[in-house]
């Protein structure tokens, strides 16, 4: 902002001290020799130090009226630049700052007007943002709703075509093989490895089916929900499933991670560990609550897992968004375990208990 130096506050108090100095002046001159019937031209030939009497009366008036009105504009031009500060400040959008106390006159109210706009301001500033956050959430649960209607729409499809596929691949390759027992040994390999490809597709195509299309928490509690999944898993993949799984007063946020992390658990089981026995344990002990998920399946070296591994990546992200860590052993041929332990949040007196409406 561009300024005219003589044409501040200060400035114009100054000259108009001045001006009003010289007019009182003059007039108390004016008055004083038409009282005392004086003859003018005593002024300028009577002096002081050489300098005519009128002359040094005209300079004490300038200087006076000069002082007070530098003094005066001062404080005026001190009190205004206050504002202006402000101004300035909330223009860039320091809606904080507060106007200092200028007085009980005008500029005083001003300021006080400027604080409360302030203060309006920012409440406003503080409900866009809410909204704008709340919007945001609304539109991250749209795109979650998307997701996982497109996750189950996709497996329908791939129950409805590409499993029953399989599953028919499957039946007639053990028809052919009852009825070409005495063909080429070479057929008949041929064949068997056929129905083994078939049967490894189908396990894949189950694992990926229950993993596109989960079972959700929707009115159920951590326990009900979990022994539902495990059972569901049972029911469709050849293998021993055993679970100890206590009740836990957790939040939703973390029953949520913690059924995904059981879930993503059991499908890199079925996916890829050739096991013949899961176990899957949850309880809380000493404030802290540990699940763990066992399998006697072919195991990896820890040193060589794939840097891509995105289940393992992703029961790690899961734990440690509700603050508890991961981890993943695992002994080649021995199988492997995940270990997940989170701290328990204890609730405070005046907490609201709410929470307890959606845990079991």
């Amino acid at each position: 902002m561009r300024k005219k130096l003589l044409a501040n506050i200060q400035w114009r108090a100054m000259r108009m001290t001045a001006g009003l100095s010289l007019l009182l002046c003059a007039v108390f001159i004016t008055l004083m020799l038409l009282y005392y019937g004086l003859d003018p031209m005593l002024l300028f030939s009577s002096g002081w130090f050489g300098i005519p009497f009128v002359v040094i009366l005209l300079l004490a008036s300038l200087s006076a009226g000069l002082i007070s009105g530098y003094v005066y504009g001062g404080r005026l031009k001190t009190r205004m630049d206050t504002l202006i500060e402000a101004v300035l400040k909330f223009e860039n959008g320091n809606f904080a700052y507060r106007v200092p106390p200028l007085g009980d006159d005008e500029i005083g109210l001003a300021a006080d007007q400027l604080n409360e706009m302030a203060k309006r301001v920012e409440l406003q500033v503080t409900s866009l943002q809410k909204l704008s956050n709340e919007r945001a959430e609304w539109q991250d649960q749209m795109k979650k709703s998307v997701i996982t209607e497109e996750r189950q729409r996709l497996a329908r499809d791939l129950h409805d075509a590409v499993s029953q596929q399989l599953f028919a691949i499957s039946m007639m390759t053990s028809a052919v093989l009852e009825q070409v027992k005495d063909a080429d040994d070479k057929i008949v390999k041929r064949i068997r490895m056929v129905e083994h490809m078939a049967g490894e597709a189908q396990n894949e195509m189950r694992a990926l089916l229950l993993h596109l299309r989960p079972v959700t928490l929707e009115g159920k509690g951590l326990k009900e929900g979990l022994i539902e999944l495990l059972k569901e898993f049972k029911a469709k993949q050849p293998l021993d499933i055993e679970w100890d799984i206590s009740d836990m007063g957790v939040s939703k946020g973390v029953e949520d991670h913690l059924f995904r992390i059981v879930q993503e658990a059991l499908s890199n089981v079925f996916r890829h560990s050739k096991a013949t026995k899961v176990t899957v344990r949850l309880g809380a002990k000493h404030q802290k609550l540990q699940l763990k998920v066992i399998d006697n399946g072919a195991g990896f070296t820890m040193d060589q897992v794939k840097a891509s591994s995105y289940g393992l990546h992703s029961i790690k992200e899961r734990a440690s968004e509700i603050g508890g860590i991961a981890e993943i052993i695992s002994v080649k041929g021995k199988g492997t375990q995940i270990d997940v332990k989170v701290p328990i949040y204890q609730k405070t007196k005046g907490e609201n208990d709410s929470d307890s409406s959606v845990t079991d």
